[in-house]
């Protein structure tokens, strides 16, 4: 079968071919039918030798969708022919978080070596790909895979983010989004539908700007000191009550701390890095600073629930697997609007 395989450190993922992988006790093979380029695939292959610890070759693709095509022994509750989403953020499934449903928080992956599709087992950018548990499959239904796969991440990703700061979120209030990419345009969009805050959108880019207008921002500004005033304006004085930044670098860290409110919310989204002053006269008072890591297998339940409801979309360019390593240079220079999607 042909893969998507970051190959060689520094280099572009490659296309290549690869056995079909048969499945295992308990694991299941998807015909996959689209699977979404992301930011995190760019940051992991921008990683030195020294700090890559995903393994080589590695296929690409923590964002899948596929028809369930072969079941391997003793797997149960799930057949043949039917359309999935692949929950992306595998865990032990029996520890605290587990049980609940946030395997994203699995306190023993790291110990067992169990890691996401793409992010160090094999992906979806491929014709076939091995789901290990069955539970890791939600259905689509009638859902498009193509229109929806990114909802995996760049829709579970936001909603986990915002859903935290549901209670803060009211009428009144100012949610400011910062980067109105491939999460921020879904974020944007989230905002709309689960609260009634004034949502604001903020980015370098004119083109995300009317994007992010498009689908449901209030308000966009240029990503600059001026917004700090416009935020402000807009709350009475107070300011944001919520700033998700779906950058994560340090200018957007500095910028969203400027405007935020008394008791807000300043969440970092994106995979960017730097660092934000603690102390007591460094901070509005009762504010926090979070750092959430994509979604419950419960929520990505629900944000396809919003999909179907037809108050979330994703923004897509739509690659074929030969063309797939395009997608990613056109993700490394920003000229993507919305998600890349490749189709095997």
């Amino acid at each position: 079968m042909k893969a998507l395989q970051y190959r060689t450190i520094g280099a572009a993922p490659e296309v290549v071919e690869i056995e079909t992988p048969e499945p295992g006790p308990g694991q299941v093979r998807l015909r996959v039918t689209a699977a979404g380029a992301c930011h995190s695939d760019a940051f992991v292959m921008s990683l030195p030798e020294e700090a890559y610890v995903y393994g080589l070759p590695l296929t690409l693709g923590h964002e899948g969708a596929g028809v369930v095509d072969k079941l391997g022994d003793g797997v149960k509750g799930v057949e043949v022919g039917t359309s999935v989403a692949v929950y992306g953020p595998w865990g032990c499934g029996h520890c605290y978080q587990c049980a609940q449903g946030r395997e994203n928080y699995c306190a023993r992956a790291g110990e067992l070596g169990i890691a996401p599709p793409g992010l160090g087992s094999p992906g979806a950018m491929a014709e076939y790909m091995i789901v290990d548990d069955p539970r890791h499959l939600v259905p689509l239904g009638d859902l498009d895979p193509v229109a929806n796969v990114s909802l995996t991440d760049a829709g579970l990703t936001p909603y986990h983010a915002i859903k935290a700061s549901l209670p803060k979120l009211v009428p009144g209030s100012v949610a400011v989004a910062i980067g109105a990419g491939g999460l921020g345009h879904v974020g944007i969009q989230i905002l709309r539908a689960v609260t009634s805050a004034t949502v604001v959108a903020l980015d370098v880019n004119e083109e995300k700007l009317a994007l992010a207008t498009e689908v449901g921002a209030h308000h966009a500004f240029l990503s600059d000191d001026g917004a700090v005033d416009e935020v402000r304006r807009l709350s009475g004085g107070r300011g944001a009550i919520a700033v998700l930044d779906f950058v994560g670098i340090q200018p957007t860290m500095d910028l969203g701390s400027k405007m935020l409110a008394v008791g807000g919310d300043h969440v970092m989204v994106g995979v960017g890095s730097g660092s934000l002053p603690a102390g007591f006269l460094d901070r509005p008072w009762e504010s926090s600073v979070r750092a959430p890591y994509w979604g419950y297998r419960s929520e990505l339940f629900e944000v396809l629930d919003l999909a179907r409801a037809g108050v979330i979309s994703v923004e897509t360019e739509v690659f074929s697997l030969d063309d797939a390593p395009k997608a990613y240079e056109k993700l490394h220079a920003g000229t993507l609007r919305g998600r890349a999607v490749v189709v095997p």
